[in-house]
């Protein structure tokens, strides 16, 4: 299909300046970045593809339509195309050997499956495709495996998100992990940062290992209601997808339980759900990083770039900041009424844009 065009406003994600944690407007900077973004379109009409592992909730998406909307301003792309894997690691492998075969030029892919897409990957890559793998690494390295890579800084995550834990519950407490998919490489790094800096606080237990939910709210509850039978008085959740998190509030919610502090990544719900529970819940904090839907576009610039020779020079690893902290009057929980509850504010599309989306679900 032909990548629909679409607007451009209202657009902000978070940055760190002097170490300190801020939300930076799209302002000069980013503008100027914009504007001499159409650079890496090249001009040899090619063919893109965006390949991930599958598109269950929200986020998946809205990181198609940053990636559709980013591809929109190249007049040489030709045709984007999407697969999605259906959370079955040998039909991701098919996706992408299949993309191959139509002679794609440019391949983005979200490697939910890991270190088993590798050797698809490797083959595409070796065959003179450009591909580009985002928020998570499937092992391997760029130059060798792959065209390059475009990822959070997972362990900068993790270790934000348990110091913040750590601080609110004054280095007492037992805390649950939640995940996504099963075995996904961004889930093991941001837990095992998370372990590692709790390791030096004893008397917060980690427990559970990383619970799988799919990176859906439903699965989270159900994940969450099975970790409170085991573990009654859990005081705190790490959880990498704001999205799911939802899910845990509700079943501390039908267990009678008080809210505890949630450390995530940003969703307008749980801004909103925040104000709603907090007065009856004196204990409830939260705290969000950026959800990094806008990784699409820069892995499709890289991608594009490479199938046209041309070299990319932004950075692969992208330094995490917190969005949202309940604790700092400066960064408090946003619930924006106009948005859709199922979509984050750090999103890199505007309210039109948004709406539009999610009013075809």
């Amino acid at each position: 299909m032909k990548p629909t065009k679409l607007s451009s406003a209202r657009r902000f994600i978070p940055a760190l300046i002097g170490g300190a944690a801020a939300l930076v407007l799209f302002t000069a900077d980013r503008v100027s970045a914009e504007a001499t973004a159409p650079a890496f379109c090249g001009t040899k009409p090619i063919k893109v593809a965006l390949a991930t592992g599958f598109n269950g909730n929200s986020w998946r998406q809205i990181t198609r339509a940053e990636l559709e909307d980013e591809a929109s301003k190249c007049k040489n792309i030709t045709e984007v195309l999407y697969t999605d894997g259906q959370l079955n690691p040998q039909k991701a492998i098919s996706d992408i050997q299949g993309l191959v075969a139509q002679g794609v030029d440019a391949i983005v892919v979200f490697p939910d499956a890991g270190p088993a897409l590798l050797p698809a990957i490797r083959t595409a890559y070796k065959s003179g495709v450009s591909i580009v793998p985002y928020i998570s690494s499937p092992g391997g390295e760029a130059g060798k495996d792959y065209s390059a890579s475009v990822i959070p800084d997972n362990p900068a995550i993790g270790t934000l998100f348990a110091n913040w834990m750590a601080e609110r519950l004054h280095g007492k407490g037992t805390v649950v992990f939640l995940g996504g998919t099963p075995a996904n490489p961004t889930d093991q790094a941001i837990y095992d940062a998370v372990k590692k800096a709790l390791a030096s606080k004893p008397e917060i237990k980690l427990v559970g290992g990383v619970q799988v939910t799919n990176y859906t709210a439903a699965d989270a509850q159900k994940a969450m209601t099975g970790l409170l039978a085991q573990y009654p008085d859990i005081s705190g959740i790490i959880s990498s997808y704001g999205g799911s998190s939802v899910g845990a509030l509700r079943a501390l919610v039908s267990a009678g339980k008080p809210l505890v502090p949630l450390a995530t990544t940003d969703i307008n719900e749980l801004g909103c759900a925040f104000y709603e529970y907090k007065p009856a819940n004196p204990g409830f904090e939260l705290m969000t990083v950026g959800s990094y839907t806008w990784q699409s576009r820069a892995a499709l610039r890289k991608a594009v770039a490479g199938a046209e020779g041309l070299k990319d020079s932004e950075p692969s690893i992208q330094t995490p900041s917190v969005l949202e902290d309940s604790t700092n009057s400066e960064l408090k929980p946003r619930c924006d009424k106009l948005l859709p509850l199922d979509v984050p504010q750090s999103a890199n599309l505007s309210i039109d844009q948004l709406k539009a989306l999610f009013a075809k679900k």
